[in-house]
C-alpha cells in the first residue's frame, strides 16, 4: 500500500515502496487554473504527467496509484487525448515503408491514405470518428476504390489500438462491389492494338493468353523463368503460393518472348528504359490510358479484365476446373467461381438441343388408359 502525504508547498508525495519503482517518488500536486489534482512520477526514464481527473483527494490518490501500476504493466487505463487521423497517419506511412509488408499492401496503404487525407475525418481525433461519420464518406471512382480508403482507416485504427492511443475502433460497412463484367474480348484486342504503343500492345496479348496478373507476374517476369522448349512460363512470386506455377504459352506469345529474349539467357523480359529496372504500373498505365480513349472503350474496361477474359474463355472450353484453378493460381474453388461468366451461346445452344425435332417419346406425364 503506497503512503502519501502533504508537502509545504501545497502539492501531495506518494511515496512507494522500493519494490515497484526502486524508490522513485510520484507527486501529486495542485495547478492554480485547474480544479483537478495532478500527477508527475518517471518511470524507467520516461516522465509522466497529467491530470487524474478527480478533485477530491483520496479519489485522486486512487487514480494516482493505478496510472503508476498500468505504467509499469505496459497498459495506461487512464484517458489520453488520442491524436488526429492525420497526425496518426505520419506514424502509420513509415510504419508502411519500414515494415514487412508485400510491395502491393504498401501502395494499396498509401492509396488508401491519399483517398481518406482531402475527408473531414481526416482532421478528427480518433475517439471521436463514429460509424455514422465514416459512412457518410464519399470517394471518387469505383466502390473498390472507395474500400480501399475505408481498409486502410480500418489498418489505421488496429494499430492504434495496438498501441493503446484508442480503446474503441468503430464498426463501419464496406462499400458494396460487383465483380468486374467486362472481358478484354477479340473486339477490344482489335480495337486497342490499332491504337496502343509497345510495350502496350504486346502485354494485352501475353494478358489474355497466359491470364498473368500484370504487376505481381507479367511485369516482373524474367528470362531465365521462360522454357521454350517446354512451352510454359514458371511464376516464382505471385499474391498467394498457389500463384507458383507453371503456365502453358499460346503460338502468339511464344512469339513475342522470342523475340524479347533474343540473345539473352537471364533478366527482365519487360525491360525498363532505366537500366537493370523492369517496366513499372504507372508507365503501362499511361499507355492504357491513352490507347482505351483512343479505341472508344469504356472507363470500366481495365487492363486487368484481360485475365478475367483468359479464365472464362479457359473455363468454358475446357470444363475442367482443375486445370483452370491451376492456370489461374488460384487455391480456392470461391476465387475460381469470380470468372465464370454467364456465357450466353452455351445456354442458346442447349436450349436449342432441347427443342430438335426427335422422335416421340412416351409421356410419362400423360395418365394411363
Amino acid at each position: 500500500m503506497s503512503l502519501f502525504r502533504s508537502d509545504p508547498c501545497g502539492g501531495t508525495h506518494e511515496l512507494l515502496p522500493c519494490g515497484l519503482l526502486g524508490g522513485d517518488l510520484v507527486k501529486l500536486f495542485r495547478k492554480n487554473y485547474s480544479k483537478y489534482y495532478w500527477y508527475d512520477f518517471t518511470v524507467r526514464g520516461e516522465r509522466y504527467r497529467g491530470s487524474t481527473k478527480e478533485t477530491n483527494e483520496t479519489r485522486a490518490q486512487k487514480a494516482a496509484a493505478l496510472k503508476l501500476a498500468a505504467i509499469i504493466k505496459g497498459s495506461d487505463p487512464l484517458d489520453r487525448k488520442p491524436p488526429t487521423l492525420r497526425e496518426y497517419s505520419k506514424d502509420f506511412l513509415q510504419w508502411v515503408e519500414t515494415g514487412r509488408l508485400e510491395a502491393d499492401s504498401r501502395r494499396y496503404y498509401r492509396n488508401g491514405w491519399r483517398l481518406l487525407e482531402p475527408t473531414k475525418v481526416a482532421g478528427m481525433r480518433m475517439d471521436q470518428i463514429t460509424k455514422d461519420e465514416v459512412e457518410k464518406l464519399e470517394f471518387p471512382g469505383s466502390a473498390s476504390n472507395g474500400n480501399n480508403a475505408l481498409r486502410t482507416l480500418r489498418r489505421m485504427y488496429s494499430r492504434a489500438k495496438e498501441h493503446k492511443m484508442i480503446v474503441e475502433v468503430p464498426e463501419f460497412a464496406l462499400f458494396k462491389e460487383h465483380g468486374r463484367s467486362l472481358r478484354l474480348n477479340d473486339e477490344a484486342e482489335r480495337r486497342l492494338s490499332a491504337v496502343a504503343d509497345q510495350p502496350l500492345k504486346d502485354i494485352i496479348v501475353v494478358m489474355r493468353d497466359t491470364g498473368m496478373r500484370n504487376a505481381r507476374e507479367l511485369y516482373c517476369m524474367r528470362v531465365e523463368n521462360v522454357d521454350f522448349d517446354a512451352g510454359t512460363i514458371f511464376t516464382p512470386d505471385s499474391k498467394t503460393e498457389s500463384g507458383r506455377r507453371f503456365i502453358p504459352m499460346s503460338s502468339r506469345v511464344k512469339q513475342i518472348l522470342e523475340a524479347r529474349c533474343e540473345g539473352r539467357s537471364e533478366g527482365w523480359v519487360w525491360m525498363s528504359r532505366y537500366k537493370g529496372r523492369h517496366i513499372g504500373e504507372g508507365m503501362v498505365y499511361r499507355q492504357w490510358a491513352r490507347a482505351r480513349q483512343a479505341a472508344g472503350l469504356p472507363r470500366e474496361l481495365v487492363l486487368y479484365c484481360a485475365r478475367h477474359d483468359f479464365g472464362s474463355f479457359v473455363l468454358a472450353k475446357t470444363g475442367n476446373l482443375k486445370a483452370f484453378m491451376n492456370a489461374m493460381g488460384h487455391g480456392d474453388v470461391r476465387s475460381a467461381m469470380v470468372y465464370q461468366h454467364p456465357e450466353g451461346e452455351i445456354i442458346r445452344n442447349a436450349l436449342n438441343a432441347r427443342h430438335i425435332a426427335r422422335p416421340t417419346a412416351p409421356d410419362d406425364n400423360q395418365a394411363s388408359a
